[in-house]
């Protein structure tokens, strides 16, 4: 039978392609700023797939002429972003709620208008599943364009049998029809719904009862979160969701020390969670015990800017040893943004991170974030071909420098250009 010719795309005269590495590592510590590049570099893509790199000068002289190659002189070429932490599934914005806290209103006073996640969770039960799958493919594709190949989606606003599930399956359409590398998680105990306001362990039964048998069934998720938090899920209650999750093959992941000091930390390491998020509000105690451990630190740092919160201590963080990843918690709530771009540069401004620092955070401890590190999150050659293909740029800081333009030219996922 004849030879099928593979789909090839040759990228050339590239002034810098990066994070290229032989074999992965979860990088902490010091070992964060160590990017590694290569200058005036080619790359070859087959059937979607990295299959070679190299420096021009070892340029196969078939390349040159090509159909298929592209040539990127002045342009860097990176791994596309690895979002580990978002909500893009919801029914509608809350942007009246923003209005509000400008006017000086409390998360409380909002909250008793109706506001805040319980609002959410009443327009998300009032939409169809069609109505959510259009309005969240509209958000993912407008994340691809800004660099996003690799993306995590929780539930969260359903806050019900029927509603967790529909949101899941929702997540699990866009799975099957979407080119990006995308993961998803229950996130039940995101708060309890009114009818529960009383009866935290109603709800929680519900959560163990009723919906992990049907998620467990019907294969929706990948990981199971809680929000430990004050005035949400307790510690010990946090534990008991997760560990009943474990059971049915769910990984844990933890919202965890967003507002207050929580012990979300120290149970997401005992629990050996995939990663504990947010962490906004965090002490040395909490820091060493997460530095300790092989569960990484995802930090939101959009979300602590638009609730106007003390941005999370990733310089303590990362001095201490913790291994950590960048995400944008895109929700309607506290952070209605997936640009990771942005992400990048407050990371750097406000948080006081290397723009080495920010792409790893961004790209390969991002991919580990999701257990993607095989597939995603640099310049390897087997992995998939999702690549950031920059517009021209003086240097690599240029990107987290100049946080208000869009320095993208092409994204590809899975080899073919978005």
């Amino acid at each position: 039978m004849p030879v099928l010719n593979k789909m090839r795309t040759e990228i050339i005269n590239i002034k810098k392609l990066v994070n290229t590495r032989v074999e992965n590592k979860l990088l902490r510590g010091k070992e964060l700023a160590d990017l590694p590049n290569l200058d005036d570099a080619y790359l070859l893509i087959e059937d979607g797939v990295i299959t070679d790199f190299s420096s021009m000068k070892e340029l196969p002289a078939e390349f040159k002429h090509s159909p298929s190659v592209i040539d990127a002189t002045g342009q860097f070429v990176l791994p596309a972003w690895c979002d580990s932490h978002t909500h893009i599934v919801f029914a509608t914005s809350r942007e009246e709620e923003f209005v509000d806290k400008l006017k000086g209103l409390s998360y409380a006073d909002i909250a008793a208008k109706g506001g805040g996640i319980l609002n959410s969770a009443r327009k998300l039960n009032a939409a169809t599943e069609v109505e959510l799958f259009n309005s969240a493919w509209k958000r993912l594709d407008e994340i691809s364009k800004l660099g996003t190949g690799a993306v995590e989606i929780k539930s969260g606003y359903g806050l019900s049998v029927e509603g967790e599930l529909k949101m899941l399956r929702v997540i699990k359409k866009i799975k099957e029809k979407s080119k990006l590398s995308i993961k998803a998680t229950f996130l039940g105990a995101h708060t309890f719904p009114i009818e529960y306001k009383e009866n935290h362990q109603g709800y929680i039964d519900l959560i163990i009862n009723e919906m992990l048998p049907v998620i467990a069934k019907e294969k929706l998720a990948d990981y199971i979160d809680v929000f430990c938090e004050s005035g949400f899920f307790s510690p010990d209650e946090t534990e008991k969701i997760c560990r009943a999750g474990m059971a049915y093959g769910l990984k844990p992941k933890i919202h965890a020390n967003q507002l207050n000091l929580s012990g979300g930390t120290q149970v997401g390491v005992k629990l050996g969670a995939i990663s504990v998020d947010h962490l906004e509000t965090i002490d040395d105690v909490a820091i060493q015990t997460l530095a300790n451990s092989n569960t990484i630190g995802t930090l939101l740092p959009t979300a602590a800017f638009f609730l106007r919160m003390p941005f999370q201590p990733a310089r303590q963080l990362i001095d201490a040893g913790c291994a950590i990843a960048l995400a944008t918690d895109f929700n309607p709530g506290s952070s209605p943004s997936g640009n990771m771009n942005l992400v990048n540069a407050m990371s750097c401004i406000q948080m006081k991170m290397l723009p080495e620092e920010v792409i790893n955070a961004s790209t390969i401890n991002g991919a580990y974030a999701m257990e993607l590190e095989n597939e995603v999150g640099s310049i390897t050659v087997g992995k998939q071909a999702n690549l950031i293909l920059t517009k021209p740029i003086s240097s690599l800081a240029y990107m987290p420098y100049a946080f208000g333009s869009n320095l993208i030219d092409k994204v590809m996922i899975g080899g073919e250009w978005v």
